[in-house]
């Protein structure tokens, strides 16, 4: 008889960004034995710029998740290794040791009982690391005398090694795990169950089951939660560290609190540092009355025109900028460092940096000069909608030419923004407030604000600079401007 190997493909973690090098797993939609198809998203990576979902590039079912969530890969790794279609009866649990006599000798006796006789096995392909086991994977029903290791459920690749668990307890008994070469002892619990116990901090090893055949229960990682709180919190190892795990409790009294930089906010810190001390920054402010943009906003939100779009302060200050550098196209530069170069562009990709739970995003809107009013209110509402939902992707932050930094929206008055790397500018828009001002010789309760532009001073000249942020506040105190200017 031929035998026949079952080919295994490699997923490797892709470049997914120009310039990356690394990205972090933060979740895996797919566990081992599960079918996917080319295009199917199978995990969740955190890179130095966003968030991004993965999917396979081809058919086939599930062999080995080779990292579990919260760890660092490098691009070019394999991630996660798949075999042919049609091979799901090939053990896609986690393999046992290869040593089993007491199994295989009671396979042996259940044949002789049966009156068939033994048959060989069928040769199975060697995964790398992992060795061939002769067993199968279907669990059996423990013996009351001496408990026997178990194949592990479906998707129960990665579980922290633990000491064994006390022979007075009632602990399922743990299933030998190769993982990294090195084979460790686990509880039986499904793949939801040790999410939830990940999730929570609790140590499979200390649950006590109640399931069939000593499966860990949802009940039992609840169970374990009330005397699990009254202990100190431990150190938790990096395999057990889930991003969307909550953030670790710190005793009252602590002094200090420190947390890991990386992804998104290392990058932003590397990015910043960079700017700040590299191109020369100059900030000039300018405060406006901005009382008849506040009701061009009203009218907006009644037209039919904006029907299913937001029409905000926002919207038309990005369309004052627009202008602005329309009629002072020189401000839309960026600086050749390598060949000693100016390269002023006839296109403006208008950045709007955005704060979400990973930090600071920074996507902008593609020639977004080319766009009518309700075009650029779609499209400001599907940018900030994807970057508070993390699904910002890295194409979506690269070639930005100005931002626009909205402060006000934490009622802050103004600021020194920083010119996000690669651009020339930054507007940092303050707090909309009433406030007295003096209007056609009176002094009036008046919308205000205060807008502040940073500039690298190796493009943009005082004179320069100054206009542009001159025009924005003359159209945002005249909104007809926007008809006459563009």
């Amino acid at each position: 008889m031929t035998d026949i190997a079952i080919p295994v493909r490699e997923f490797k973690m892709p470049d997914v960004g120009e310039g990356l090098t690394e990205a972090e797993i933060l979740k895996w939609y797919v566990a081992p034995g599960d079918t996917v198809t080319d295009g199917q998203v199978v995990c969740e990576v955190e890179t130095a710029k966003a968030a991004v979902e993965l999917p396979i590039p081809f058919d086939g079912v599930v062999r080995e998740l080779r990292f579990p969530e919260g760890t660092t890969v490098d691009v070019g790794q394999v991630i996660i290794t798949v075999g042919a279609p049609g091979s799901e009866q090939e053990p896609a649990a986690v393999p046992q040791q290869i040593e089993q006599p007491a199994e295989q000798d009671a396979a042996q006796e259940a044949g002789q009982d049966s009156g068939q006789e033994a048959q060989p096995a069928a040769r199975q392909p060697v995964l790398v690391g992992y060795g061939v086991s002769e067993a199968s994977t279907k669990r059996r029903a423990r013996k009351s005398a001496a408990p026997e290791p178990e194949a592990a459920p479906e998707g129960t690749y990665y579980a922290p090694p633990a000491a064994a668990p006390v022979a007075a307890a009632p602990v399922a008994a743990p299933v030998a795990a190769p993982v990294n070469g090195h084979t460790v002892s686990r509880p039986l619990a499904k793949p939801p169950v040790r999410k939830l116990a990940k999730d929570l901090g609790i140590d499979l090893t200390t649950v006590t089951p109640s399931g069939p055949d000593g499966i860990i229960t949802r009940e039992d990682v609840h169970a374990a939660v009330a005397p699990a709180a009254q202990e100190p919190a431990q150190a938790a190892a990096p395999e057990q560290a889930a991003v969307a795990a909550p953030a670790p409790s710190v005793p009252s009294d602590a002094r200090e609190t420190r947390i890991p930089v990386k992804g998104v906010r290392k990058a932003t810190a590397q990015a910043m540092v960079g700017s700040a001390f590299t191109a020369p920054h100059v900030t000039e402010f300018v405060t406006v009355d901005v009382t008849r943009t506040m009701k061009l906003v009203a009218e907006l939100k009644t037209d039919k025109a904006f029907e299913g779009l937001r029409a905000n302060p926002l919207l038309l200050i990005a369309k004052a900028l627009l202008v602005a550098i329309k009629r002072n196209p020189e401000v839309n530069s960026a600086w050749d460092e390598d060949n000693q170069e100016i390269v002023q562009k006839h296109y403006v990709n208008l950045g709007i940096a955005a704060a979400t739970p990973r930090g600071l995003l920074v996507p902008n809107i593609k020639d977004a000069h080319a766009k009518t009013l309700p075009e650029l209110a779609g499209a400001l509402g599907e940018l900030v909608a994807t970057a508070r939902e993390g699904k910002t992707s890295p194409a979506a932050m690269q070639g930005g030419t100005v931002t626009i930094t909205n402060v006000g929206v934490f009622g802050v008055d103004t600021g020194t923004p920083i010119i996000n790397p690669g651009e020339s500018a930054i507007l940092a828009v303050g707090a909309i407030k009433l406030q007295p001002w003096v209007h056609k010789g009176k002094v009036k309760p008046r919308q205000v604000t205060t807008l502040a532009l940073s500039f690298d001073h190796r493009l943009v000249d005082g004179e320069l600079g100054s206009k542009v942020l001159a025009d924005v506040a003359a159209i945002l105190e005249q909104p007809k401007r926007l008809i006459t200017w563009a």
